[in-house]
This record gives structure tokens, C-alpha cells and sequence, in this order.
């Protein structure tokens, strides 16, 4: 039905890039909540991880996401 309209790359674009961005877009989203709701980090803490995901976008997000998250601690369960 779209095929008269669209070509091959206009197909390929929304089947896979789409999803991708919305993926990536829905983690940036959930890094960004998360910062702001995590009561691991201080004030000053917080404010530098939301500030760098708005500005870095996706490149923040993945940082705070390895480097900002507070880690389980190792509860001695023996």
C-alpha cells in the first residue's frame, strides 16, 4: 500500500531507525527520572548528573547510567 509512495530507504528508516530512536529516547527519559528521584547522591550531585544528561542527551544518559547510578552494595547474606 506504501510502497508506491515510499522507497526502500524511507522503509528501512521506519522500521528500524524508529524504533531505535524511540528506545533511545525512552532511556534518556528514564535516566533523567531517575537522577532526579535518586536519594543516593547529594544535592550538588544531582543537579550535575540532570544537567549533564539535558545537555549531553544520550551520551549523559549512558554515562550517568555506568558512572552516576549508585551501586548495590554487596550484602553479606552468609
Amino acid at each position: 500500500m506504501f510502497t508506491g509512495f515510499l522507497g526502500g530507504w524511507e522503509i528501512i528508516l521506519i522500521l528500524f531507525f524508529l524504533p531505535v530512536a524511540l528506545a533511545f529516547m525512552a532511556f534518556w527519559i528514564w535516566m533523567l527520572i531517575h537522577a532526579i528521584q535518586n536519594k543516593g547522591l547529594s544535592d550538588g550531585e544531582k543537579i550535575g548528573w540532570v544537567l549533564a544528561i539535558v545537555f549531553l542527551h544520550f551520551l549523559g544518559a549512558l554515562l550517568y547510567f555506568f558512572i552516576g547510578r549508585p551501586k548495590k552494595s554487596a550484602s553479606a547474606s552468609t
